[in-house]
């Protein structure tokens, strides 16, 4: 039954079927098959979307969406342009720093390369190429879900259940997050080195550092205040989420004055469209969920692992690379719903900390969004640019090696990942 099920997702999803439909059909197809009643797929759809932690996400959805059409983004550049000065390739470190800023405040890299993309590659291609600035806005887009506030995390969170904490996860994105950007940081050095790239920028001063730190403090004073007051308890995951709306409201209309009445419905809609997306992935992937769970799934594959190792290192080598082939292909948000009732037990099973593997699980998969052929900031920067996605695989592929690269240091060094959430005591 399980083989036909998996069977009927895959074909469609190839023929090009969206995602959460797919996931749909292929459970008509497993509760046919199973002689069960299929009236088990409303009602376990109604009961998945019934949570109130997964109101989360349209929240911190439209909080992106509104920061973004209120100019934090012209605040975000300003305050890195200055931090960085004239040095070679500086745009493009620029680049890197405001996609951390804009990380910070937006929580999915669809966002923060749809800002990027619009607001710099014009600039970075005047002062270096096309291709080479479309490849650093497509690296530095996926520190959107690592650096908290971060919407897969939340996904993850909610499908792993109550093995780890929304607070949790996101502390533990901010170490591997910033190592991820200096590393990003180090390879456009060394491009801009070898190519020639010219100076760009104005020398550093700290007159302009202070007044664009001035301008730009009360945007970052955003994720303090939302990831603060999750983490220390003041209010949950979705209260947080609502409270950033009412933040990037408050910012948008009162302190950059760009937001107006009117771009509010067309900012509605675009959270409203990715949004109900995720729920219907939710809604959908759970009597898959259900039907995996009766025919023991979860118990063939600890069974299967275990007698094929038990060493802890070994078994995250083979999930991590099921993972990087499945992130290929799938869509991160599908990955997470599909995959983490069946691997995050599974871990556990090895002793390995849940923060520490859900950490992994999210990183790992968020790569797929930049790699070939359905890697998703490949079309965002694509649509934007109108160059081909074989000429953006090729100047991005690098940053795929560096971002596995520090996933490795995370798998052999968990403190990377576990040092900040211990010492917040989660």
């Amino acid at each position: 039954m399980m083989l036909v099920t998996i069977a009927v997702f895959f074909g469609f999803a190839l023929l090009g079927m969206p995602l959460a439909f797919a996931i749909g059909t292929a459970s008509l197809a497993g509760l046919w098959l199973a002689d069960m009643n299929l009236s088990i797929l409303p009602e376990r759809m109604m009961y998945a979307v019934d949570s109130f932690p997964l109101m989360a996400i349209p929240f911190f959805m439209l909080a992106g969406e509104l920061m973004v059409v209120g100019g934090a983004i012209d605040r975000i550049v300003g305050l890195a342009n200055s931090l960085i000065g004239r040095v070679r390739g500086g745009l493009a470190h620029v680049t890197v720093l405001s996609a951390m800023g804009l990380s910070a405040v937006s929580g999915t890299a669809v966002a923060t390369a749809s800002a990027l993309g619009s607001t710099l590659i014009p600039a970075l291609e005047k002062s270096y190429d096309k291709r080479f600035g479309s490849g650093v806005v497509i690296a530095s887009a996926n520190l959107g879900p690592i650096i908290p506030p971060s919407a897969g995390m939340i996904v993850y969170a909610i499908m792993a259940g109550s093995s780890v904490s929304v607070s949790g996860l996101f502390l533990a994105g901010v170490v591997p997050g910033i190592v991820l950007a200096l590393a990003m940081m180090a390879y456009v050095s060394f491009v801009a080195k070898r190519r020639d790239y010219p100076l760009t920028g104005n020398p550093v001063s700290v007159r302009r550092v202070l007044h664009e730190g001035r301008r730009g403090f009360i945007i970052f004073l955003m994720p303090v205040v939302v990831v603060g007051g999750i983490v220390g308890g003041a209010f949950t995951a979705t209260e947080g989420a609502a409270v950033a709306v009412v933040y990037a409201l408050f910012i948008g209309f009162v302190v950059t004055r760009q937001l107006k009445l009117r771009h509010l419905p067309r900012a509605l809609l675009r959270a409203a469209i990715t949004s109900s997306v995720v729920g219907a992935l939710i809604a959908f992937a759970s009597t898959v969920t259900f039907l995996f769970t009766i025919e023991l799934i979860p118990l063939v594959l600890v069974e299967l692992l275990q007698a094929i190792t038990t060493d802890r290192y070994l078994f995250l080598l083979i999930i991590m690379i099921i993972l990087a082939i499945i992130g290929m292909f799938i869509e991160a948000n599908a990955a997470f719903i599909m995959l983490v009732p069946l691997f995050a037990p599974l871990a556990m099973q090895y002793g390995i900390d849940p923060l520490h593997f859900g950490f992994l699980f999210v990183l790992n998969i968020v790569i797929g969004s930049i790699t070939p052929p359905v890697g998703v900031l490949l079309f965002v920067i694509s649509g934007i640019t109108r160059l081909p996605i074989g000429a953006l695989v090729v100047e991005t592929w690098p940053y795929v090696v560096l971002q596995f690269a520090v996933l490795a240091l995370c798998v052999v060094w968990p403190d990377l990942v576990l040092a900040l959430p211990r010492a917040f005591g989660l």
